[in-house]
């Protein structure tokens, strides 16, 4: 005799379903769409303080970094998570640029050559803290900085492993970050806004 439990009733999506639906989502514009642990989850346009966090780091990026770095806003990446893959878009990310990753890259791409992946929080806070960090240590991303306007803190996240980081440095708005190599120079955060 076999008993069926409500879990085993109830039918699970079969992921390549979702990631046929996700693909051919119309979406409208300046929305984005992203497939996280298995969820699709459709983002309206960022705000102007969220925009003002991503400049200050673009800015400081492209002046400062030690080599010289390309950085693509809004860029697709295939990374790992429990359902197989996610497909998320962060906010910044940042490669050498004599690699040159983003010249011909499809809408979305493997993220291998990407150095550092930034994420500023909205109204998914949680998926930046743990879904989005989770797929980016799984997918060996070396450095994800998140800028947490809700509790106005930046954490660098480094040294991954399976899906988590091994270490995470957490200062306040307006303390320096200290950004390793082949950054290589102190993230000023005085300018973010919440």
């Amino acid at each position: 005799m076999t008993v069926m439990t409500r879990e085993s009733e109830a039918k699970q999506p079969d992921p390549d379903d979702v990631l046929r639906e996700f693909l051919s989502l119309e979406i409208p514009y300046g929305y984005r769409a992203e497939l996280i642990d298995g969820e699709i989850i459709v983002s309206p346009p960022p705000g102007g303080n969220h925009e003002h966090c991503i400049a200050r780091i673009t800015s400081q990026v492209n002046r400062r970094s030690a080599v010289p770095m390309d950085v693509s806003g809004n860029k697709g990446l295939i990374v790992p998570n429990v359902e197989g893959h996610s497909r998320v878009i962060p906010d910044l990310t940042i490669a050498p640029e004599e690699l040159s990753l983003f010249v011909d890259a499809p809408s979305w791409m493997r993220p291998s050559g990407v150095e550092m992946v930034v994420e500023v929080t909205s109204t998914l806070v949680d998926v930046d803290r743990n879904s989005k960090r989770r797929s980016y240590a799984a997918a060996r991303i070396p450095l994800y900085l998140l800028i947490g306007r809700d509790d106005k803190t930046v954490t660098l996240f480094s040294g991954p492993a399976r899906d988590t980081y091994a270490t995470a440095t957490t200062v306040p708005f307006g303390d320096p970050l200290d950004l390793p190599k082949p950054f290589d120079f102190t993230l000023e955060t005085g300018g973010f806004v919440s």
